[in-house]
């Protein structure tokens, strides 16, 4: 069976993990929990880029080796995916000795087929950016400010033919809409592809840089870090018995919108297709986490920390404001105060209270059981219809990406139950010694318990680690399935659990 195959970019070990990295993962593992749940065999992959001239120098300046370096990078990164639950199946590593093979495989190829030269060549580097770029690249007349100081370099290196396939990859992109995600960033893509493109220079010197892949036919030089850091996505694939035809081509390479241009929307697509791979099926490309309006830079002091977050919110919390703030592809601000609303309303009001309320009800007024509930009962009807409503609803949103809407209406649903408790008040209908009430007390209480699981089930993409909790409460089976996700009597006679805290309050400075 062909896997349901998905990818983040591999993050650059230069640098410490920021909220971009943790919502890349986040929003990858959502993905490929769906598919899980669905039915899918989902193989998620994520991952480190460790070669380059920054991470050199930066080795260079700490008087470690690059390895050493990359190892405490890796950790760090790794930690950051444990902490958050990001359920990937493979972390690779480009310093990996199956990736390097691969790497100089591709090269050979390529060069044997001619599609890789020698010249000489005088051109403008970016050392931030680690590549050759072009007065067309330049914003407003201005140098992006993450390409830092640029120099005129003189070298021989070696290139690989990108601008005899120019009129190809416009072709393909046109008659492809799938193949960028959203669509208006494969408009921006085909605007930088009306200027021609240059070759690409892959290589580097090594008495400029001896951080890197060697090149197979010339051990004079290394693998740009571009070019070998992109062919990851398959070498991740494509070793220990496994078979890149098994994962090939990628349902989903997720992507930050600052690396799109050029390397995964022109660089990657040429170089599959002259390899002889298909293309992934969709660069998904996701918008910035911004702090009032800019964005986060460790110059402008507003870069936001995940693992402080995480620490002060609790990991699915995080995850929750994430996913429920950002629509995917779109720039989002960050606003911690909004971030505590969530957390105090969503969370701990609408879904945390609930709960809570639910079983001690239950406790108070069924001895800790969940009665039987009735199939056409008219007590839970409406609150059926509710559920079937926001069940298609929440799926058909995630089926298109729109995952923040999809929480917007299952936190409708949850509000819904709260407002469906409140009409029918178990606690006055206790009260009563009619036999009626007594009946409608058991079918409301019942009805609750049903709609929480439901919901929780749904949620449980998002707040993997909650979701078990509320089930354990409500004395079901805390494995999380969608084979179940029908309106019906699934917690009939169960015994549920008092004092599960799902969201403690949040310690306020006074």
């Amino acid at each position: 069976m062909k896997k349901f195959f998905l990818t983040t970019a591999i993050d650059y070990a230069n640098g410490r993990p920021h909220i971009g990295h943790a919502y890349e993962k986040i929003l990858a593992d959502v993905i490929a929990r769906i598919a899980r749940l669905s039915g899918k065999d989902v193989y998620l992959m994520t991952g480190l880029d460790e070669h380059g001239q920054k991470v050199e120098q930066s080795a260079v300046r700490r008087k470690i080796s690059p390895k050493a370096l990359c190892d405490e990078v890796a950790d760090d990164f790794k930690s950051l995916c444990n902490t958050l639950n990001v359920s990937y199946d493979h972390y690779i590593r480009t310093t990996d000795k199956y990736h390097k093979e691969f790497v100089q495989k591709c090269l050979q190829k390529l060069f044997d087929a001619g599609e890789i030269y020698k010249a000489k060549y005088t051109g403008l580097y970016s050392l931030s950016a680690e590549r050759f770029v072009q007065e067309k690249d330049k914003i407003n007349g201005e140098w992006p400010a993450d390409y830092g100081q640029i120099t005129e370099i003189t070298e021989t290196n070696y290139f690989f033919r990108l601008k005899e396939h120019q009129q190809w990859l416009i072709d393909y992109i046109e008659t492809h809409p799938n193949f960028i995600y959203p669509t208006f960033r494969a408009k921006q893509v085909l605007e930088f592809l009306k200027e021609p493109i240059n070759d690409l220079c892959i290589s580097r010197p090594k008495e400029r840089l001896s951080w890197g892949i060697e090149i197979p036919f010339d051990r004079e030089y290394v693998t740009y870090v571009w070019f070998d850091a992109l062919l990851n996505y398959i070498s991740g694939v494509n070793f220990d018995g496994k078979t890149v035809d098994d994962y090939w081509p990628a349902d989903y390479q997720i992507i930050g919108k600052d690396i799109l241009v050029p390397a995964h929307s022109v660089y990657w697509p040429i170089m599959l297709n002259v390899l002889g791979y298909d293309l992934p099926k969709t660069l998904l490309t996701h918008g910035w986490w911004l702090s009032s309006g800019e964005k986060m830079s460790k110059s402008l002091g507003n870069v936001v920390d995940p693992l402080e977050c995480i620490e002060l919110f609790g990991p699915d919390s995080f995850r929750y404001y994430l996913m429920r703030e950002m629509n995917v592809g779109q720039d989002c601000d960050f606003n911690l105060d909004r971030f505590a609303t969530r957390y105090t309303t969503d969370l701990g009001n609408d879904l945390g209270n609930l709960l809570s309320r639910v079983v001690n009800m239950l406790h108070r007024y069924c001895g800790g059981i969940i009665p039987e509930l009735g199939e056409d009962s008219p007590v839970t009807e409406e609150l059926r219809s509710l559920w079937n409503a926001t069940k298609r609803s929440v799926l058909a949103q995630c089926e298109i990406l729109a995952f923040n809407s999809a929480l917007g209406d299952l936190f409708s649903f949850i509000a819904s139950i709260n407002k469906f408790i409140e009409q029918n008040a178990p606690w006055k209908l206790a009260k009563s010694s009619e036999n009626k009430d007594q009946v409608k007390l058991k079918l409301t209480l019942a009805a609750a318990a049903e709609s929480i699981r439901l919901a929780a089930l749904l949620l449980a993409p998002v707040m993997p680690s909650t979701v078990p909790k509320i089930l354990d409460a409500l004395g079901t089976n805390p494995e999380i399935k969608w084979d179940n996700l029908d309106f019906g009597n699934h917690l009939s006679g169960k015994t549920v659990v008092k004092n599960v805290i799902l969201f403690p309050r949040l310690e306020t400075n006074s």
